[in-house]
């Protein structure tokens, strides 16, 4: 162990103290790190041609989630971006990644902690040395080291979160840059706060209503398969022996079951590929769009989502607004929350009309997406000077409107779902009892 450590150091000696530029000194270093902590947050680098304020070119290696965070990046250190290239590709780089850095309780649970130190009032820095003391997500944990790194050497603590792209929601970073601002932080922080625990409590209110219904389809869907593929081949090999013809559903279903256990392997790679493809499709722009539209349109659920969709729009604009970031840069903002993207697009394309002078109302109006309601609340808002606690208003009553909403449709969706399955067990059942039906009236005339 000894003799291991001893030779680390000896290599770490010989990278660091080569004549090679900086880069390629620790490139080693990187590999064997990357072996080390297989599962700490790596991006891209990108080459930046840049000129400085004082007329220079400069060439600046950054990584970042993608090029515009990058850019983003620069031009907040006062450089005028000329060119922008991909740096060196490597394996890691083309293996997929999930973005996803830490769960939505977890991250909540660090801005938890990082309000009661700021309350306290210790310094970012120490606060950031306590939890990361504490922290136990590897990925996270590189993460906020590196945004302690970016803080210590002068960048703002909204523009090191900022850098990392969509790992965290745009909300975020704009709600600390506003506090920054403002003085306000701890402020900015509890607004943020409330807006994610409103969200958390909802998901997991939806998640908890549709355990049920998703245990019972799946064990329906089960044993249709067991039918399908053992109990209906028994009732074929019972039924080969008799000389009298089959009726045409029981043939129909024997063919189904057959072909279905004969080729299962086959089924399975094309139901695989089939949910492979959607996945890949809905990832798309164009097939999020598509796919999200749908999704408003589905009977019961497709209210649910609507109404979800504008209780995050007008959560998240009265908490940029709360917090001092102007109308125009909060509207882009929380547009780019609404996770369904049809909902969101026709949001953001109001931006243009705000900016010319148009009532917030109006241009959402015009959408056709925001309901009467919410826009009558946000008019009287925007008429009396509170739109930030109309906003909210309107945000608390689609809540407690998707939770009813949710209620009724768990209630109505159980015996849908019970009456359809039995519906399609009874006729299995029927196509492979006919023949007997058939035989016993036939022996009893």
């Amino acid at each position: 162990m000894i003799r291991h450590c001893a030779e680390s150091v000896v290599k770490t000696y010989s990278y660091v103290s080569s004549s090679l530029p900086v880069a390629e000194r620790f490139q080693p270093l990187a590999r064997q790190t990357e072996r080390v902590f297989p599962n700490t947050v790596t991006m891209p680098e990108f080459i930046i041609r840049a000129g400085t304020p004082e007329g220079e070119i400069v060439e600046r290696n950054v990584r970042a989630a993608n090029v515009s965070a990058a850019q983003d990046e620069l031009r907040r250190q006062g450089l005028h971006i000329f060119e922008t290239r991909r740096g060196a590709i490597s394996l890691r780089d083309l293996l997929p990644r999930s973005r996803k850095v830490v769960s939505t309780e977890h991250f909540l649970l660090f801005n938890q902690e990082l309000l009661a130190l700021v309350r306290a009032g210790l310094p970012i820095i120490q606060s950031f040395d306590i939890m990361l003391e504490r922290q136990k997500n590897v990925r996270f944990k590189a993460v906020l080291d590196d945004v302690r790194e970016k803080i210590k050497s002068g960048v703002s603590l909204s523009d090191a979160f900022g850098s990392y792209g969509d790992l965290f929601p745009p909300i975020y970073s704009t709600s600390l840059r506003a506090g920054e601002r403002s003085g306000d932080l701890e402020g900015v922080l509890k607004r943020f706060l409330r807006y994610q625990k409103i969200i958390v409590n909802l998901r997991k209110r939806v998640i908890a209503a549709l355990i049920y219904p998703t245990v019972l389809v799946t064990l329906s869907m089960g044993m249709v398969f067991i039918m399908l593929t053992y109990v209906i081949p028994k009732f074929a090999e019972f039924y080969a022996g008799f000389d009298k013809e089959l009726p045409a559903f029981t043939r129909l279903m024997i063919a189904i079951a057959t072909g279905l256990r004969s080729n299962i392997l086959l089924v399975l790679a094309g139901v695989a590929a089939i949910v492979f493809g959607m996945r890949r499709w809905v990832r798309t722009e164009s097939g999020r769009q598509i796919w999200d539209t749908f999704k408003l349109k589905i009977p019961l659920v497709g209210g649910i989502l609507h109404r979800f969709g504008i209780m995050q729009f007008t959560q998240s604009l009265g908490t940029l607004l709360s917090g001092g970031t102007p109308m125009v840069p909060a509207i882009e903002i929380a547009s780019q929350s609404v996770t369904n993207q049809a909902i969101s697009t026709k949001i953001a394309g109001i931006v243009q009309n705000v900016r010319e002078g148009d009532p917030l109302w109006r241009s959402l109006d015009s959408t056709g997406v925001i309901s009467d309601l919410a826009v009558e609340m946000i008019k009287v808002g925007e008429s009396t000077g509170a739109l930030t606690e109309m906003l909210s208003n309107v945000s608390e009553f689609y809540d407690e409107e998707i939770e009813a909403r949710l209620s009724r449709v768990v209630a109505a969706i159980e015996p849908i779902i019970l009456i359809v399955m039995g519906g399609v067990i009874a006729v299995l059942l029927y196509a492979f009892y006919l023949p007997l039906f058939q035989l016993t009236s036939v022996g009893q005339s």
